[in-house]
């Protein structure tokens, strides 16, 4: 079954993580992923912090403008993807491009280019998105000098 949050849903999810977080709550598997994640970036802290804000704000890519929730919801599907190996072979060329930037956080950020290509492309041609596609890409960040 296919998931398909809302962006409201997603800005609440990732609102809530960092909340409750910083309250130290306990939070379940995602959430603590999630939070890994939220941690990595503190230029983000400050929209996290007001979900009322965060709700109504708009990101424009043309004023340089980066969306955090994008970008968190980018790294928890990568994050996903390795966990479970699905395109076959992303596990292993995202512990590859770890091991050449020496950081897990670079080779997510990486990774998430051929992951955003991969679905731009998938869109523009009307085509399923080319998993096999994607990893000679992550294998490519990977081996390059």
């Amino acid at each position: 079954m296919l998931i398909q949050p809302s962006q409201a849903d997603v800005r609440t999810f990732f609102c809530s993580v960092y909340a409750r977080a910083r309250a130290g709550e306990p939070l379940d598997a995602m959430q603590t992923i999630a939070s890994g994640w939220i941690d990595e970036h503190p230029e983000y802290h400050d929209v996290l912090a007001d979900q009322d804000a965060a709700l109504r704000a708009m990101f424009d890519p043309a004023l340089g403008e980066s969306n955090p929730f994008l970008h968190l919801s980018m790294h928890l599907s990568v994050s996903e993807q390795c966990s479970i190996d699905q395109p076959r072979g992303i596990r292993q060329a995202v512990e590859l491009l770890t091991h050449r930037h020496n950081s897990l956080h670079d080779a997510h950020h990486a990774t998430m280019e051929c992951l955003g290509s991969m679905i731009w492309e998938s869109q523009r041609a009307g085509r399923p998105p080319d998993g096999e596609a994607y990893i000679a890409c992550v294998q490519r960040h990977a081996t390059q000098l």
